[in-house]
């Protein structure tokens, strides 16, 4: 343990002045963004708005995200880096903020769309920066790093945010389920995760000349590479399309089949985002001991179980407990394996290729949720567990299938990128 320890203390000193500029902004948007997952669907509900409908909130949102994805990758390119995150997150704050607002059906889904780009433009950013802002000894510590601090700060923001409502009606004399409570809170915390831009600033950053950008960059790379390629997204769609099922009504999920008050639902997310931080964390050291691919395969596997009980428990707790191990085993191995895509893949090309990885990903989000939302209103949340179990299944299967004891074979020897 000590061992694991000087590492791990060694790999951290090794990050560069921009990594931790990045880790900076991750606490404060990270805190956001746990506030926000936790209250948008309440404050959807306190409008009148049933499941159905928030589900197709996330669709438009996911789907926004799947539809710009390669746009969004070749704009990363050009605008850089720096300029692409702040541009990502100082859009999803005014969209936050629109919400807040105007709080039209109309209006919500315009805001969830413009999110939905803004995040894409985020998300397809920050695994090529990563990568280009660490070295080979620390960079799957600094992936893990990077999604364990947003799950810790998320822990922060969803302790609090569960009380945020309440603090506003009693300020106001309102109520602290009224759609007031809950946009007071929204917009306390968009203007918060302006904040989080900041670090932004500081940041130096190449900027990719136009020999090293190329709008065709993944349609050539895709294509001579499919197999491998596709081997490297399956998975991951399949896990999406789970995700997407149950992931965005868990706060709905435990107010309905457990009867459970803003405050508590605040704070068992809470707790399960910093279950997922701690497994995010130690996730790099087990890495290195049992490989990336292995780590994979056995927390998700493990974490099958959990789900089992995170849906099916007729006892507030154990579903608790269900989920707090499940989310931290399932998502432990998530940053490894972003890591291993990128280190397989031509410079020009990561952006591109992260936008894919990121289309994959979409796609399930952008069609899960309304059905979801549909077996919902009509069936319950049983179904949607059995489904989610039968897929998170079908996908560990493909990692043990596709990579389990067969030798690295990185796609960039396999052929260049255009």
């Amino acid at each position: 343990m000590s061992n694991v320890i000087k590492v791990y203390i060694t790999r951290l000193r090794q990050f560069s002045p921009n990594a931790r500029l990045l880790l900076a902004s991750v606490v404060l948007t990270g805190a956001s963004l746990g506030v926000y997952r936790l209250l948008f669907n309440f404050y959807a509900l306190s409008l009148g708005i049933d499941e159905s409908i928030i589900g197709n909130f996330i669709t438009v949102n996911s789907m926004t995200a799947l539809i710009v994805a390669l746009p969004m990758g070749y704009l990363a390119d050009y605008l850089g880096r720096k300029k692409s995150f702040l541009l990502g997150g100082g859009i999803v704050s005014l969209a936050v903020i629109g919400m807040v607002l105007w709080p039209q059906l109309w209006v919500l889904y315009a805001m969830n769309m413009l999110m939905g780009a803004a995040q894409s433009l985020s998300g397809v950013t920050m695994a090529p920066f990563l990568l280009e802002n660490s070295g080979e000894e620390e960079r799957t510590y600094l992936f893990s790093l990077s999604s364990g601090i947003q799950m810790l700060a998320s822990f922060a923001g969803n302790s609090i945010g569960g009380y945020l409502p309440g603090w506003i009606a009693n300020a106001k004399g309102i109520e602290s389920t009224s759609s007031g409570a809950y946009a007071g809170a929204l917009g306390i915390i968009a203007v918060l995760s302006v904040f989080g831009l900041i670090p932004f600033l500081a940041m130096r950053t190449r900027h990719l000349k136009n020999a090293d950008r190329s709008l065709f960059a993944p349609i050539g790379y895709a294509a001579k590479n499919w197999a491998s390629f596709s081997k490297l997204i399956l998975p991951m769609l399949i896990t999406s399309i789970g995700a997407g099922l149950f992931m965005p009504f868990l706060n709905i999920f435990f107010r309905v089949v457990h009867n459970q008050p803003d405050p508590v639902i605040g704070n068992v997310l809470a707790w399960g985002a910093l279950a997922m931080g701690i497994g995010l964390v130690i996730a790099p050291p087990i890495a290195d001991r049992i490989g990336k691919i292995q780590l994979v395969v056995i927390t998700q596997g493990l974490s099958i179980p959990f789900l089992i009980l995170l849906g099916y428990s007729p006892w507030f707790w154990v579903s608790a407990i269900g989920h707090y191990v499940r989310l931290s085993l399932m998502n432990m191995g998530g940053p490894v394996y972003n890591a291993f895509v990128m280190e397989n893949v031509e410079p020009q090309a990561r952006a591109m290729v992260a936008s894919l990885t990121s289309m994959a990903w979409n796609f399930g989000w952008a069609f899960s949720p309304s059905i979801s939302g549909w077996l919902q209103v009509h069936y319950g949340f049983g179904p949607v567990y059995l489904l989610v179990i039968l897929l998170y299944t079908v996908s560990v299967y493909m990692y043990w299938k596709f990579f389990w004891k067969k030798p690295d074979r990185t796609l960039s020897q396999a052929a260049p990128a255009d």
